[in-house]
């Protein structure tokens, strides 16, 4: 994930909100015996959302524009998450998904941290709520204790969840509210403590110095891209603790002085401004320039715009709406009023900008009524069919990049990242078929799928599924690329494999353009004498994604690539030698239908051939049939 290396900071707030609120509502509790949390969410909707809708609108509109339609869907969708306050939970759940994983950083992913900062800004008053019924009517004690005891609670359970989340799933765990709670709960509990630190000067001096080195040199000393949030986020957090009780003991030339300075401070009244407008502004250079870098000089020029962005709309929007009261029946009206300006625009302009996209879904013909005189794909070069020349391929990119095999239509048909389980699910001619074939293995062997479908008719032939994304077929780790769950996965495979008892296993040959590993004749070993076993080499992996570079170019042939750049000349098993490999494996190489003349083709016979950067278009693999029908019947055939 892109945002890893810098966005880790966002643990620095969350504690200085958790101060913050605390302060805040422990203090409103204990003067007027009542938080009153109406009041109190309409003046923090008051702060937060104007400005945040504002860019979301303006965002929307840039999107439209700019960002190809590839990433029409995905944006979409984070819109509507942004706005609702539960983005984080949405790229969440898309780190996890292996169909998700070729997503691009759209410009409002960074609205992961506000989700979670909403989130808590709505529980920690009924936190504290709950914390003050105890002490008056449970415990008979002072509120503060109690409240002291919650967050202790609170934070040993979050941070025992997030140690353990963070090492079974990081990229979930790194979004997840649950796993970074315990560092608003620090803020909390420094709220109700730091005024009991009495430190010497030195000390003081020392400390609050020695917090801001660990703050700025964090991301220097660790691998926060994989061990967030876990217990590697103690570090920098122990230096935003270290600042606050120096602060608390402040001395003449201590880091107080220099982080209570005008400059400072200046820029943390425009801080939230800032941070809402720097990401948008950066993924809209991506889109303009089509750069997949930012030189020192344009990354100045970004932050400068930012920069002066913030202050224009702190100006206009932010400081104004902040300024509106919420005491009065009569205020909260204007206020709810003004909330509705800036909110309702967002979600009309982002739902109708959804119900165009639907409609250019619908628009479209699925891959299964394609005509093959208009889009031969494959067979255009295994069967000498001439594309249709009116037709327009770029037409489809929004299909090519958003059509998924069938067989992902039911998540009980596959196996995400995050499970073992074997799922079987059984396709084409089920009722008295003449072969069973399995489709083993990873995202590489079910993007055939189409290809098999295709022909299921034809050969009377049952297709069943055994696909678990990110993994293959095979029992080498690879030096760790596969995760536990994989391995787990092809231990467990290869008993129902053999009790089903299939004509054909189709799978993949190699895991990357260079080798088969030993660990995949191993695999096969397994069935050899039971079941044969049809290999396919795998297909080229491009530098980018597809779709977009069509849509972005000038000409698809700027989208090509040498085939020399992609694919070695030898097979991937040449090394292995003919004699290790097991009796019933046949190895088959298509790669002539992908590369021709030299260059990997992003279109063939009127068809974009790959989704993203590595993945067959479901309307191209369903084109492949014809040439994998050939295999597939010289194999099975050979049976009878």
């Amino acid at each position: 994930m892109v945002w890893h290396g810098v966005w880790w900071r966002r643990c620095l707030f969350f504690i200085v909100s958790g101060f913050l609120i605390t302060t805040s509502l422990l203090s409103r509790l204990e003067r007027t015996g009542t938080i009153q949390f109406g009041t109190y969410l309409l003046g923090l909707m008051r702060r937060l959302f104007p400005l945040a809708f504002f860019v979301m609108f303006v965002t929307i509109i840039f999107s439209y524009f700019y960002l190809p339609q590839s990433q029409w869907s995905q944006t979409i969708s984070e819109v509507f998450a942004s706005a609702l306050y539960f983005q984080n939970w949405e790229l969440a759940t898309n780190s996890v998904d292996y169909l998700a994983q070729n997503n691009e950083a759209s410009p409002l992913q960074h609205f992961w941290a506000l989700s979670i900062q909403g989130q808590f800004y709505i529980t920690w008053p009924l936190i504290i709520l709950l914390a003050y019924f105890l002490a008056k009517k449970l415990f008979k004690q002072p509120v503060r204790k109690t409240l002291l005891s919650v967050l202790i609670t609170i934070f040993l359970g979050s941070f025992a969840y997030s140690v353990y989340i963070t090492t079974v799933n990081q990229p979930w765990a790194y979004f997840d509210t649950f796993a970074r709670v315990w560092e608003f709960s620090i803020g909390g509990i420094l709220a109700l403590t730091l005024s009991y630190f009495s430190l010497h000067r030195i000390v003081s001096f020392i400390l609050g110095w020695l917090g801001l080195l660990i703050i700025a040199f964090t991301g220097m000393v660790l691998p926060v891209s994989d061990l967030f949030p876990g217990y590697a986020a103690l570090l920098p957090i122990s230096g935003v603790i270290f600042i606050l009780i120096a602060a608390e003991n402040g001395t003449t030339f201590g880091v107080q002085k220099v982080l209570g300075s005008k400059p400072f401070v200046y820029f943390g009244s425009i801080s939230y401004a800032f941070y809402l407008w720097h990401w948008p502004i950066l993924i809209m250079y991506f889109a303009i320039t089509n750069n997949a870098t930012v030189s020192f000089v344009d990354g100045l020029l970004l932050l400068g715009l930012s920069f002066i962005l913030s202050v224009i709309s702190g100006k206009i929007i932010e400081s104004p709406t902040r300024s509106q009261s919420v005491k009065t029946r009569k205020d909260k009206g204007k206020v709810i009023a003004m909330l509705a300006v800036f909110m309702i625009p967002v979600f009309i302009a982002n739902g109708g900008w959804q119900w165009q996209h639907t409609q250019v879904q619908q628009s479209l013909v699925s891959s299964e009524g394609a005509s093959i005189n208009d889009f031969p794909g494959a067979q255009a070069v295994s069967h000498g069919v001439t594309p249709n020349p009116d037709i327009d391929p770029m037409d489809r990119i929004l299909q090519a990049s958003e059509e998924l095999p069938s067989m992902y239509d039911d998540s009980e048909c596959y196996t995400g990242l995050d499970s073992d389980r074997i799922h079987r699910c059984s396709f084409g001619e089920t009722e008295d078929p003449d072969y069973r074939v399995a489709l083993v293995g990873g995202s590489h062997s079910g993007h055939w799928f189409p290809a098999l479908e295709e022909i299921a008719g034809d050969l009377n032939m049952q297709i069943d599924t055994y696909i678990k994304d990110g993994c293959r077929f095979t029992t080498d780790n690879h030096g760790g690329a596969l995760t536990d769950l994989c391995v787990n996965w092809n231990e467990h495979i290869i008993q129902p494999l053999i009790d089903h008892e299939p004509d054909l296993i189709v799978t993949t040959a190699n895991a990357n353009i260079e080798l088969t590993s030993e660990g995949f004749v191993e695999m096969w070993e397994n069935f050899e004498g039971k079941i044969d076993i049809l290999a396919l080499r795998d297909n080229q992996r491009m530098d980018f994604d597809v779709p977009q570079c069509l849509e972005q170019a000038s000409d698809p042939s700027e989208c090509a690539t040498p085939r020399d750049e992609l694919l070695t000349e030898e097979q991937p098993w040449d090394w292995i030698g003919e004699e290790n490999i097991p009796s019933n494996v046949h190895l088959v190489d298509l790669t002539d239908h992908f590369c021709v003349g030299g260059e990997c083709l992003p279109i063939i016979g009127n068809v974009i051939t790959l989704r993203d950067n590595n993945h067959i278009s479901t309307l191209y693999a369903r084109t492949l049939g014809p040439a994998l029908r050939e295999e597939l019947e010289f194999i099975l055939k050979e049976e009878d």
